[in-house]
């Protein structure tokens, strides 16, 4: 039994090491062959763990020799453009100029009711209302409206407003961030002027605190519940 259990975590760390030199992605960003990457991954690594009369090293090996094949398919791939093409394949256009490829989606196996409950996923119920709409590698479906129904935008209205930077946190669970105070061009006597003008006597009474790209301070103080159960807690 702890036999077993050693082999699963060196197991469970290994793939979690893999899968980290992969990059930061979700399941739904992966590209196919990425997909097939973590698949195998996790087979190998099942396979040592149901039993221990298989050599741990028959998996170690194989997600060691995958993660460096997926590594450097990766590094060919920011290179070598054709490549690129092969492995990862290239955008379908599914809807061009408001009209529909039906080549297209055919050759994607998409039918008019797939197309249909996308883009009424993302708020469109008419065709016309679309100028392109793209199926990308990783299955995800991207829709550019007509300039007539897409969103007002700032610059639509001549505006010329200042770009915004986004807010800093410096009270994390009654615990202050030194590093996100200084990023801030903020000090500790700030923040205790801040706390002194909001009636807060300590810290330790806020469950987050920050400040915005105006400086203005925000927060919020923890729930009263919560800290009576800790409370208690703590004296059991």
């Amino acid at each position: 039994m702890l036999l077993l259990i050693i082999r699963t975590i060196i197991l469970y760390f290994l793939t979690l090491f893999a899968l980290k030199m992969m990059g930061k992605r979700e399941i739904g960003e992966l590209q196919p062959f990425e997909l097939v990457v973590i698949l195998i991954i996790s087979e190998m690594a099942s396979i040592a763990m149901q039993s221990s009369n298989i050599p741990i090293l028959n998996s170690i090996i194989p997600i060691i020799t995958i993660t460096l094949l997926q590594i450097t398919i990766t590094m060919i791939n920011l290179k070598n453009e054709r490549f690129r093409r092969i492995v990862c394949g290239k955008p379908s256009i599914i809807i061009e100029n408001g009209k529909i490829d039906q080549l297209e989606m055919i050759r994607m196996r998409m039918n008019i009711n797939d197309l249909l409950e996308e883009m009424r996923c993302q708020g469109f119920f008419s065709i016309n209302d679309i100028q392109f709409a793209v199926l990308e590698n990783n299955g995800s479906f991207n829709i550019i409206p007509k300039v007539a129904v897409r969103p007002l935008q700032v610059k639509d209205m001549g505006l010329d407003l200042p770009e915004e930077a986004p807010a800093e946190v410096i009270i994390l669970d009654g615990v202050v961030k030194p590093d996100a105070l200084e990023k801030a061009g903020l000090d500790q006597k700030w923040l205790f002027q801040q706390l002194k003008d909001n009636s807060i006597n300590r810290p330790e009474d806020l469950f987050i605190a920050g400040v915005d790209s105006n400086k203005k301070f925000f927060f919020q103080k923890k729930d009263p519940l919560l800290k009576t159960k800790n409370k208690k807690g703590s004296k059991k």
